[in-house]
């Protein structure tokens, strides 16, 4: 079968499990329904095919639309194989993969069809944080069914796969020649999905990644022998090619990106450290954007969920300056704080360059409740860069100097080499421990395990409002 062809829902199914592994529940389901089209009465399974099996010998529950079957719409009798499929999910602490392909609402069935997607969202709320979601797009996914995706944790998609909520004609002053916004590309931009594969085959297999490195509850935990050296160094930390060094940190350098396509400002990552899951993110910018936190915000809640470690990679000097950027980034920064603040799961910083005023505290800081913060020789740490503060610090000196660039340079010499030095900052308690950048790995390793049994308490209350 060619690797470009558009695969069957059960084709889907037997690629994404290990092979003759796949249980099929609700076989027999069809709709209720057949005021307007009775002629149609017999569709088998309802559009959907659902049921469990495993990958890497680990179980998954799994749906998959069949738009064979009208269209892969939605209907009561559809939404009830779904949602019976994640309430066996949440008794059992198992995943649930879905694989969406639906001409999207059963307008046929009126407000049983309404109904049934507000069911769907409402089991998919329950399931959040419980067990992992993963929704994945093959064809098309509008209207309704878009919040499907919004409601996963983690959602891949084909570039032939269409995601909207709005078809592009529909908004004002737009068409699809204009601006698709129903692309693929669309959605990766816009952060609607995490991973973009060229074909299904290569989507599934990924899934199947992704699955090996996550938990199937938030109760259990994924860990595995570790077949890389505990100790080995590393070459460095490039701040201007961060993932390169989360690569090298990762054992056997293995990574998992995810959203790379939204912003580059920031890697968000799952990699294997000692053979255990941890999140790992990293500044790929020196200025914080909307989109950049938006992206760790995530990534350190959904590892929060599911006892899954938080490894930062520092390297900040303030926020992203822009109008677009002047009325979000600040309610975005905050988000990222709030998720580093309220999250219990161990989280170690290392500062590997510049960490400058409050991105520097957005960045898993001490002050937020990092475990470890450790930081290399070279790096800064302060309320912001040595030449600027240099400058309003010694604004008289300067002013009556006749040799003011003289003056100004020397003020920023004494701030740096006095304030900024990371060895000022562990004086005070701020920083655990100054390390080589080559040492990253192994003290990375060191921390996680000795913050293996961490346990946390936070104030009674329902959620925050952050």
């Amino acid at each position: 079968m060619s690797s470009t062809a558009k695969l069957s829902a059960g084709d889907r199914i037997a690629t994404l499990l290990d092979d003759n592994s796949f249980v099929e529940i609700g076989s027999l389901v069809t709709k209720r329904n057949t005021d307007f089209d009775s002629k149609t009465c017999g569709a088998p399974g309802d559009g959907v095919i659902t049921g469990y099996g495993l990958i890497n010998d680990r179980p998954v529950y799994v749906y998959a639309q069949d738009v064979s079957v009208m269209g892969g719409t939605i209907g009561e009798m559809h939404a009830k194989k779904i949602t019976s499929l994640m309430d066996l999910a949440m008794k059992t602490g198992v995943p649930v993969i879905g694989i969406l392909d639906s001409a999207g609402m059963r307008l046929t069935e009126s407000t049983d069809a309404l109904e049934a997607f507000g069911a769907i969202y409402a089991k998919q709320a329950m399931c959040s944080g419980l067990v992992p979601q993963i929704t994945a797009v093959y064809g098309n996914c509008g209207g309704g069914c878009a919040l499907l995706t919004g409601l996963s944790d983690f959602v891949f998609i084909t570039k032939e796969g269409r995601l909207f909520v709005n078809t592009p004609d529909t908004i004002d002053g737009n068409y699809t020649g204009k601006c698709d916004t129903g692309s693929a590309e669309f959605a990766e931009k816009a952060g609607y999905v995490d991973f973009v594969d060229e074909d299904e085959v290569a989507s599934l297999n990924h899934i199947r990644d992704l699955v090996s490195l996550l938990p199937s509850n938030n109760e259990d935990e994924v860990s595995e022998t570790c077949t890389d050296d505990l100790n080995r160094e590393i070459s460095g930390i490039d701040t201007s090619d961060m993932l390169s060094a989360v690569k090298e940190i990762a054992d056997n350098g293995q990574v998992l990106e995810i959203k790379a396509g939204f912003d580059d400002s920031m890697i968000t990552a799952l990699i294997k450290l000692n053979g255990s899951t941890a999140g790992i993110i990293a500044n790929a910018s020196e200025s914080l954007t909307t989109a950049g936190c938006e992206k760790a915000a995530s990534l350190v809640k959904f590892c929060d969920a599911f006892s899954i470690p938080v490894a930062v990679l520092t390297n900040v000097t303030g926020f992203a300056s822009s109008m677009e950027e002047a009325k979000t980034v600040g309610r975005a920064s905050a988000a990222l704080a709030a998720a580093f603040a309220e999250a219990t799961v161990p989280k170690v910083s290392v500062v590997a360059g510049k960490a400058f005023g409050s991105a520097y505290l957005t960045m898993n800081s001490k002050s937020l409740g990092a475990d470890f913060v450790y930081a290399t020789p070279d790096s800064e740490i302060g309320p912001m860069a040595a030449d600027l503060a240099g400058q309003i610090i010694a604004a008289d000196a300067i002013d009556e100097a006749s040799d003011k660039a003289a003056v100004r340079e020397e003020a920023a010499k004494a701030y740096r080499e006095g304030l900024l030095a990371s060895d000022n900052a562990a004086k005070r308690g701020y920083v655990d421990g100054i390390i080589e950048a080559s040492s990253v790995r192994k003290y990375l390793i060191y921390a996680f395990e000795m913050l293996y049994t961490k346990r946390e308490d936070r104030p009674v209350k329902k959620h925050s409002t952050v």
